[in-house]
């Protein structure tokens, strides 16, 4: 079982480049208790691609989604703003 759950959804948009794309990872359990990491990539919109990487430990699985996560904020990559409402 997790020791917690590690979820992530990012954006990377440049309107003057044409770029809207997202970047999900989500590390869960097995049915076999292996640690799983879910990458999921494209561009927003779309349904894009998919990977999945398994590790016996889950301090494995972490230590890659962190690594992941230090490079995609270096690339631009940022959590999604939240929609401004209109107040009442």
């Amino acid at each position: 079982m997790l020791a917690q759950p590690y979820q992530i959804y990012v954006e990377r948009t440049d309107p003057a480049r044409n770029m809207a794309r997202y970047y999900v990872m989500e590390i869960s359990e097995t049915l076999f208790g292996e640690a799983c990491l879910t990458r999921t990539w494209g561009r927003i919109g779309a349904r894009g691609q998919a990977k999945t990487h398994l590790f016996e430990r889950e301090e494995e699985a972490v230590r890659l989604f962190l690594d992941l996560t230090k490079q995609k904020r270096a690339r631009g990559y940022r959590p999604r703003q939240a929609a401004l409402t209109a107040r009442s």
